[in-house]
């Protein structure tokens, strides 16, 4: 063993000493980059097989992402490492993205020299073992986004270096044993209150203390989230809380803080979730009437002054949630408190409560339970029909004689349980699979979701609408998901809600490393987001290890890396000497193979008619492998169709999600359809293209595999059908995505190429709303040899869009795509179909412009969801007057499409946005990160388990 031990210290050596060299010759490169991750990781368990040989980049390690062949992101959550971090880990200085979560034996202290990475945007440890103090040197990461040092053993006093972090969106350092007070800035030295940009503080359940110092929160902040829950603060809350307007959600319970309630927390008109229990606050409740976005409200266990039962909580028409227990409440309760149409449970127990209780007709009908025990309540005015639970033990109207309703029988505590709802016979499993709720044996992605803000949770649909949020979300990341399943609720000690989630695999039986790593990033770094009236969550995955493959011990790993380069060096020069005839020969048999495989060697047999396909990197798929991609092609997997066929969602053998859109007998669009879409789409490509991943031409089928697109077709947006909300500044860069995906086909494609059927049916929204232009199966090629301009053909498109110069003419130009581009643009502005009750879009928005393209004369065409929000439209009146230039009746009227997208560019920099950015940079940056939209975060997962590297909007 001491003899391996210093074979490894000598090799980390070498290794420091090739960097050493690379740092002195000024080559600090992808070499570099691999012989960093090796030393970083020649001490750990449990790798990746993938992690082998080869270079990270090009090799196809799980887990890493490379840019320009340098490593700028690990994400290895949830693969049961095991090891610590060391030094090396500096020396990858273009990384950017570093995600161990839920590996709970990474273990020992971050190294100081972690503030070396100075391009780190996101440093996510949720749920490791890491301990010792969170290291000064972590105020060196100025592009910091996104501190997530949550569930750790974290220790010693907050950094107060993490104030220089101006950047910093997301900031979670909750259940650590941290310590001390909070830093604020003085003099030189920085501070928390500097964080203005930060939204979240979640530092609950630590053992911090002192006063929370009043300079802490100011008035330009715009924090959401302040958790700072179950630690040991004390003195008063600052009345400075108040000056945060931005605030959602503010929980201080669990603490020792005195004093009154500062008379400004009415300001904070946002809050939704209120939680002040279990202190040591005292003096009168002050008037909440401002909080009218209140849904929970917890002012329980508490020593304020005995008081009337506050006549302002019926004004509170949000609340869900009313938890006053133990709060000197006496008097009697106002009968228009259980009239608030949301309110679903109140705990008024152990106060002072009298006279009568009584229900108006006119009280909610969601109501689950009132615990009013040990109060003095002497009557009970309840009308038949009620179906809630009131517990009215220890009052003395239960002291009479004839009250032996159920009223006063005894209650254990009011929780919530659930079962996960089957529909079909369970089936038998092995010992370690788990039945789905679909009744198939699986392994399954476990873990606990954990609300620290509970909301009210009393009826199955709490738990139905959020199993069918979480189903649609992650299948709209293109993760591998069949079906979710919830169970095993609980509220803990720390008053947080706790219940047990599975996500069960689509096809197979398990989820592989890129799955579930991806699945465990999708939730570590906050890309899925529940409804707003959940409130913040953290989940803590369970270690998963059946990944249908054996992994690699610690030892495997390391040899291989050290007979991999013992046996490399010694065999390369055979190599060599081999390689000249080696590679003749197989030259020749890769030619015979091709010509044998090519699939479309009975093209003409088939009576498809016109010449082979010519092919640039499109792959060849068999009927066989889409079969087994899409579960036979059924159902479940089915995600649309259309003229051409049925649209099936499928996951290729590598892990990859693919949209597959298969032809069916009599379809609109035949062979040479087919052919030219394959044509197409294997020669161009642009950002804003759907991209081709391959085809099927087997056994008389006609299928196309596409690159799966999660967020459906833009008319699907514009019609409310998908549930995402555009607004303007969204429809904005849509519409310029969409300008540039076709300007490449105009303007860069060789030879150029004109779409034919452009309309919101075939523009689709990818995973961060960017969009991308779909279906070429009308597509025309526009050649060299077409000198007249156009070119001579049948009419093909879609009615509403076409340009009624080609449909006249039967002559075809680059300027119809125009025309039916100005259609999609009045589409954006008026949220309608081109032809909807008999009337069309075009001539809609030219007789209502009536001289003019202010709101006012388009009132009455424009989609109201755009109406409601008029002070956002910039630049909509250019907007509009593009549009109208190109759906000109004469095609030489109109614009190019370079033209197009030079106004379109001009007009986004109008609404303060950055044409040329990363979209959801320049949106946040207008819109605050209040988008409407339920996917507005810009999610970081794509359908391929890689990991894009631009920032998204944090919850």
């Amino acid at each position: 063993m001491r003899v391996l031990g210093c074979g490894i210290m000598g090799i980390r050596n070498v290794l420091f000493l090739v960097f050493i060299c690379f740092r002195i010759n000024g080559s600090a490169s992808q070499s570099e980059d691999v012989g960093a991750l090796q030393a970083l990781t020649l001490d750990w368990e449990n790798l990746p097989p993938s992690w082998n040989s080869g270079d990270p980049c090009d090799s196809g390690w799980e887990g890493i992402t490379c840019t320009n062949s340098r490593i700028t992101g690990i994400t290895l959550a949830n693969m049961g490492l095991k090891g610590q971090l060391t030094t090396d880990l500096s020396i990858l200085s273009e990384l950017q993205i570093l995600d161990l979560s839920y590996n709970k034996a990474l273990k020992g202290s971050l190294p100081q020299s972690i503030g070396r990475l100075s391009k780190l945007r996101r440093l996510i440890l949720l749920g490791c073992g890491f301990s010792g103090k969170i290291p000064d040197s972590i105020g060196s990461l100025e592009q910091l986004v996104d501190l997530s040092l949550n569930d750790n053993k974290f220790s010693g006093e907050i950094p107060s270096s993490i104030g220089k972090l101006r950047k910093l969106y997301w900031l979670d350092i909750a259940n650590n044993q941290l310590s001390g007070d909070l830093p604020v800035s003085s003099g030189d030295t920085p501070g928390l209150d500097l964080l203005v940009n930060t939204k979240h503080f979640h530092f609950g359940m630590n053992q911090l203390s002192g006063t929370i110092p009043p300079r802490l929160f100011n008035s330009n902040m715009t924090l959401i989230h302040v958790l700072f829950d179950n630690n040991r603060f004390t003195g008063g809350i600052p009345s400075t809380l108040g000056l945060v307007r931005t605030l959602e959600a503010v929980r201080l319970d669990r603490n020792s803080l005195s004093g009154d309630l500062p008379d400004n927390l009415n300001s904070l008109t946002h809050v939704n979730e209120l939680f002040l229990s279990n202190n040591e606050l005292s003096g009168l409740l002050p008037d909440l009437t401002g909080m009218d976005s209140l849904t929970n409200l917890d002012l329980s266990n508490n020593s304020f002054d005995a008081t009337e039962v506050p006549q302002w909580l019926p004004s509170l028409q949000s609340l869900t949630t009313l938890m006053m227990e133990a709060a000197g409440l006496e008097g009697q309760l106002p009968l228009e408190l259980f009239d608030i149409p949301q309110l679903q449970n109140v705990r008024l127990k152990n106060n002072r409560i009298n006279g009568t209780f009584e229900l108006s007709s006119s009280y909610s009908r969601k109501l689950q339970s009132i615990d009013l025990q040990n109060n003095s309540i002497t009557a009970v005015t309840v009308g038949p029909g009620y179906n809630f639970t009131l517990i009215l033990e220890d009052n003395p109207y239960c002291q009479n004689a004839d009250a032996s309703s159920s009223f006063c029988k005894s209650r254990g505590d009011l929780g919530s349980s659930y079962t996960n709802p089957i529909s079909c016979i369970l089936p038998r499993c092995s010992s370690e699979q788990i039945p789905s709720p679909t009744c198939r044996c699986a392994y399954p992605f476990t873990g606990t979701l954990v609300f620290r803000a509970p909301p009210a949770f009393g009826n199955t649909h709490f738990f139905t609408n959020l199993q069918q949020d979480l189903l649609q979300k992650l299948g709209k990341f293109g993760l591998p998901v069949e079906s979710i399943s919830l169970s095993d609720v609980s509220v803990d000690q720390f008053g947080y809600l706790n219940m047990r989630l599975a996500v069960f695999p689509a096809v197979q039986d398990h989820f592989n490393r890129t799955g579930v790593f991806s699945l465990a990033f999708v939730f570590s770094n906050q890309t899925y987001k529940p409804p707003k009236e959940y409130g913040p969550y953290v989940f803590y995955a369970s270690t998963y290890t059946q990944f249908g493959g054996a992994s690699r011990s610690n030892n495997q790993s390391r040899t291989g890396i050290i007979v991999g380069a013992v046996i490399g060096g010694s065999v390369l020069l055979l190599l060599l000497l081999c390689a000249g005839g080696y590679a003749y020969h197989q030259r020749k048999r890769a030619e015979k193979a091709k010509q044998q495989a090519n699939p479309f060697v009975s093209w003409e047999s088939h009576g498809t008619g016109g010449d082979v396909p010519q092919l640039k990197g499109a792959r060849f798929f068999t009927l066989e492998e889409l079969h087994k991609s899409t579960n036979n092609f059924s159902k479940a997997n089915n995600i649309g169709s259309g003229g051409y066929g049925k649209v099936y969602r499928g996951i290729l053998a590598d892990g990859q999600i693919v949209a597959i859109k298969r032809s069916q007998q009599g379809s609109m669009q035949g062979s040479q359809e087919f052919k030219n879409e394959v044509e197409l789409l294997s020669r161009v490509h642009h950002k804003n293209l759907v991209k081709l991943v391959g085809f099927c031409f087997d056994k008389g089928e006609h299928t196309l595999i596409y690159e799966f697109i999660p967020n459906g077709t833009l008319m699907d947006s514009l019609s409310g059908k998908s549930g995402i909300q555009l607004d303007w500044l969204r429809r904005l860069m849509v519409t310029l995505g969409s300008a540039r995906g076709l300007q490449y086909l105009h303007e860069l494609a060789d030879p150029p190429i004109i779409h034919r059927d452009i309309k919101s049916n075939n523009i689709l929204l990818d995973e961060r709303l960017n969009a991308k232009v779909a279906d070429f199966g009308l597509s025309k090629l526009f050649g060299d040899d077409d000198q007249k301009g156009y070119v001579t053909t049948q009419v093909k498109g879609t009615m509403g869009y076409l340009d009624p110069e080609y449909f006249m003419s039967n002559q075809l130009t680059e300027k119809s795509d125009i025309y039916s581009f100005g259609v999609v643009m009045l589409e954006m502005v008026t949220g309608r179909r081109p032809i909807q009750d008999g009337k069309y879009i075009v001539k809609e928005i030219r007789d209502a412009k009536d001289g003019g393209t202010d709101l006012y004369s388009l009132q009455s065409v424009m989609d109201p969801f755009l109406l409601t929000n008029t002070t956002l439209l910039a630049g909509f009146e250019k907007f509009v007057d593009l549009a109208l230039q190109c759906v000109h009746d004469e095609g030489a009227m109109r614009p190019t499409m370079g033209e197009v997208v030079k106004e379109i560019e001009h007009i986004v920099q109008l609404a303060g946005m950055n044409p040329n950015a990363d979209t959801s940079l320049s949106y946040e940056s207008t819109s605050g990160g209040n988008s409407i939209h339920p996917y507005s975060d810009n999610s970081l997962f794509n359908y391929s388990g890689s990991i894009s590297l631009t920032r998204h909007d944090l919850p």
